[in-house]
């Protein structure tokens, strides 16, 4: 049986979108991923909030913040999840966060949750490959992929390492630092998706920096998907509860320029 995200990358260059659940409210949050859908996004990256997001630059920080104070918990982005897979039964939908959220009531519980609400994958910013066992024998075992990160320092010798158990895409984060504040040279995503591509079995996503839709699109030539996350965020910042129209307006012009890339 094919996965929902064997169906959205074999149609091409996907499009993976990212927002922060919570952000600017839990209640706000359904319309903004309708939004994403509708535009034309692919893969749903949803944020788990927490207070100590090291990956991530200042719109990403400070829409954690925002869903914080607005009293977003893990049950809550739960039932977000659920909530949008009734809604969106095919489209590929991704928690990402932080490791304390996903293990403080065990591995197990959290991976049972995400099988009940829908969820088709994981990113755990911060438990390494070689730290697997904190959280990836729970998520395979429930059926949930495992997505991983490579970076460009990420080398030959560590390569296998992971990819071995990861599942659903390979996200490649381009440049060596935090979210949404610079973007890598295009030769040198070119030459690290080849790199990957050549060792990978599962599709190569690459993001962090991605803002435009020209960025996009030059990146969908090569690789087999695109990630944007920043320059939503920053669209939720902005306009609040009205955010759905503004983000499904650059979501459209996002997946315009991915889909088209390649024609």
């Amino acid at each position: 049986m094919t996965t929902r995200f064997e169906r959205a990358f074999a149609k091409g260059p996907a499009l993976v979108t990212f927002i922060t659940g919570g952000d600017p409210t839990p209640d706000a949050t359904p319309a903004i991923l309708d939004a994403l859908v509708e535009g034309g996004a692919d893969v749903i990256e949803l944020g788990m909030p927490f207070t100590d997001p090291m990956a991530d630059g200042p719109a990403i920080q400070n829409a954690n913040i925002r869903a914080l104070e607005a009293g977003t918990k893990t049950a809550d982005l739960l039932r977000i999840a659920a909530d949008f897979r009734s809604r969106h039964p095919d489209v590929p939908l991704v928690l990402m966060g932080y490791a304390n959220p996903m293990t403080t009531r065990g591995s197990e519980w959290f991976a049972d949750q995400c099988a009940m609400a829908g969820v088709d994958g994981v990113i755990c910013v911060d438990i390494p490959p070689e730290e697997d066992q904190e959280l990836g024998p729970a998520l395979r075992a429930a059926g949930i992929s495992l997505i991983r990160l490579a970076t460009p320092t990420t080398d030959a010798a560590r390569l296998p390492a992971v990819l071995e158990g990861s599942s659903g895409f390979l996200y490649y984060v381009s440049v060596a630092g935090i979210t949404g504040m610079q973007q890598a040279a295009q030769a040198s995503i070119e030459d690290a998706v080849a790199r990957l591509k050549a060792e990978a079995t599962i599709p190569v996503a690459v993001g962090f920096g991605v803002r435009t839709p020209e960025q996009a699109a030059a990146i969908a030539k090569v690789a087999d998907g695109v990630v944007v996350g920043s320059a939503l965020v920053d669209l939720v910042a902005q306009h609040g509860k009205d955010a759905a129209g503004p983000v499904r307006e650059l979501t459209r012009a996002l997946a315009d320029a991915v889909h088209s890339a390649r024609i």
